[in-house]
Formats: C-alpha cells, sequence, structure tokens
C-alpha cells in the first residue's frame, strides 16, 4: 500500500481537519472538540498559519486528510512552535508521524528557527513518547487551559539546530530517560566504562536515569545533555552530593556520545560546559574516573585534565576480565 502524500494544507480540508482532530480527541475521556466555541480558525487553518508567517501541511491518503502539522514563529528567542499535529489512528507505526514533524522542523530551520516548542495535552502520553524520543523535553510549568475539556499542556522543547549543551531541570530530566537509556545502552554496547556490564537490559537502564532525574530535583546533581542538530546526542554529570568537608569538589560522571555522533565535538563540548557550569557553582576542584584505554582518555588529556593515579584490577567486563581504572583531577 502506497504511503500518505504530504502537500501544503489549504482552508478546503477544514473537514478533513476537523474530522481527525475529533477522532484523535475523542479517543481520551473528557476530551472535546468544540469548533465554533474554541476553535474556529479550523475553518480556515491554512489561512491562520499564513497569517502567523507559519505553514500547515496535510498528509493525504485515498482522498481523505491522515494527518496533519503546522509550525509558526513565536516572538521570541528565534523559536518556531510546532502545533496542530494530528495522525490518524490507523496510519500510526507507519512512519507518517516522523515525515510530518520532519517536515516542520525543516521550514522551521530553513526560516532561521534556533529552537523549536510544542505543546501536549498531559493524557497524551503516546504522543509524549514520540517527541522525546525525537528530542523535545519537557521545560518548565504545566499549562492551564480554560477550555471545556478542561486541558492541562505540557511544554516542550529542543534546540533547533547546531551543536549546543544545556542544563536539564527536573521535569526535562524525567522526560528525557527514554531517550537517555537509548544512548546508555548504546555506548554500553560499543564498550564504553560507565559502570556497566553488556548487553546492559532497558529496566536497568532506566532505573538508572530515574535515580539521576531524582538526584536533579534534589539539586544534588547537574545533568547536561547535547543536541546535534536537534537530536539529543549526549550528556554528562556533574555529582554535587560531596561530604560536608568537600564543598569546593564535584565529581563529574557518565560521559556519554550516542556512537553515530562521534567526532563531531560533541564529547568536548559537553567537557567544557561541565567545567564551566563547576565553576559557576564555585566547585573548583573536578575528579573523575575511568577505564584504562576507554576511548574518552586522550580527551581528558587534551583538556588538561592531571592523571593522579592508576588502581589496578577496578572493574570486571561480562568476560570477568579484570581492568584498571584511572583517576582523573583538574582545577577549573
Amino acid at each position: 500500500m502506497s504511503p500518505a502524500e504530504i502537500r501544503p494544507g489549504r482552508d478546503e480540508d477544514r473537514a478533513g481537519f476537523i474530522r481527525l482532530i475529533g477522532d484523535c480527541w475523542a479517543e481520551f475521556p473528557n476530551c472535546i472538540l468544540d469548533v465554533d466555541r474554541e476553535a474556529p480558525e479550523l475553518r480556515a487553518l491554512a489561512s491562520y498559519f499564513a497569517k502567523a508567517g507559519g505553514q500547515l501541511w496535510a498528509a493525504e491518503k485515498a482522498g481523505r486528510v491522515v494527518g496533519m502539522v503546522g509550525t509558526r514563529p513565536l516572538n521570541s528567542d528565534q523559536a518556531f512552535e510546532i502545533c496542530r499535529m494530528y495522525v490518524e489512528a490507523t496510519e500510526r507505526g507507519t512512519g507518517l508521524a516522523q515525515r510530518l514533524l520532519e517536515a516542520a522542523e525543516t521550514h522551521a530551520r530553513a526560516a532561521g528557527a534556533q529552537r523549536l516548542v510544542l505543546w501536549t495535552d498531559t493524557r497524551f502520553d503516546a504522543a509524549h513518547r514520540f517527541y522525546e524520543k525525537r528530542g523535545y523535553l519537557r521545560q518548565g510549568a504545566i499549562r492551564i487551559l480554560d477550555d471545556i475539556s478542561k486541558s492541562l499542556e505540557f511544554r516542550y522543547a529542543k534546540p533547533a539546530a547546531g551543536l549546543v549543551v544545556e542544563a536539564l531541570d527536573a521535569a526535562a530530566a524525567a522526560s528525557a530517560e527514554r531517550r537517555l537509556s537509548e544512548i546508555l545502552i548504546a555506548c554500553v554496547e560499543s564498550g564504553a566504562s560507565v559502570n556497566f556490564i553488556r548487553p546492559l537490559a532497558p529496566e536497568m537502564a532506566h532505573g538508572f536515569w530515574k535515580k539521576v532525574a531524582a538526584d536533579v530535583a534534589a539539586n544534588r546533581r547537574i545533568l547536561l545533555a547535547a543536541w546535534l542538530e536537534g537530536e539529543l546526542v549526549g550528556t554528562v554529570q556533574l555529582n554535587l552530593d560531596t561530604p560536608q568537608n568537600q564543598p569546593h569538589r564535584a565529581d563529574l560522571a557518565k560521559l556519554l556520545v550516542d556512537p553515530s555522533a562521534r567526532r563531531r565535538g560533541v564529547a568536548r563540548a559537553l567537557m567544557q560546559r561541565a567545567e564551566q557550569t563547576a565553576q559557576r557553582l564555585r566547585r573548583r576542584l573536578l575528579v573523575l574516573d575511568t577505564l584504562a584505554g576507554d576511548n574518552a582518555e586522550p580527551l581528558y588529556r587534551s583538556l588538561g585534565w592531571q592523571e593522579a593515579g592508576r588502581i589496578p584490577d577496578y572493574a570486571l567486563d561480562e568476560t570477568g576480565a579484570a581492568h584498571a581504572t584511572i583517576i582523573f583531577w583538574k582545577a577549573v
């Protein structure tokens, strides 16, 4: 069966758009679409987006609208909003949602977007998983809408382009769990020495990131994430939970870069941002450990980290063989 065609949306698609949105909302209790009272723009949606400086797309199959998405510029920080993203139930899992999102993101980047933002109902769990897999993370407070459906919405966002490193708050750390678990599993499989043995079970990876998110929420840990051209590809942490007599120190841990994004400056950018963050927090001494021969060892040395010593037989691999670890430190 041929895939749906994605084309520019038209005002004449109004009936298809209204039906599609209504069907999607009807999948959830007390989620009601009232066009005349709350969404009259749906009767001329293409014109609505054009007036806002944006663009609308429709996915059509056998003369039927089976998907849609729009994007428009916001009034701050060169941000674009992704909105009105819906896919008919029969087309989910076919890749159509990904194609629609890519169309909107490509348009926004071409228009100069530096950040992509979207709002999604707190009831739309499948949509949350979809967006998080594509690098969007929750940010800020829940938005309360005074509508007939009593809607509450999460705000999701990500950098649109380039190599960007940001610190994650508690909400973002929690919503990053799925994507960071994928990165951790891929890094362990490629031989990274990060305290896990391959093959790493997904439930163990998820459990690890849940603990990290809890530490972020308790201000015990700083979690940094790196995006490359809109894809979440790397992370590193600063552990601030040091003893009472070591308030000037932090432990750097879990430098991870998706194997598909290596050799593009991601690890270096993460390390440099971690050092800058430590300086801002007045943590002037940083410590890390890595297994001897780890791929990141040359990076640490090139950034001025000093070897303090080696501990033999520190960790075991999946075969039971023991490996030495190197302790590094750096004053920042």
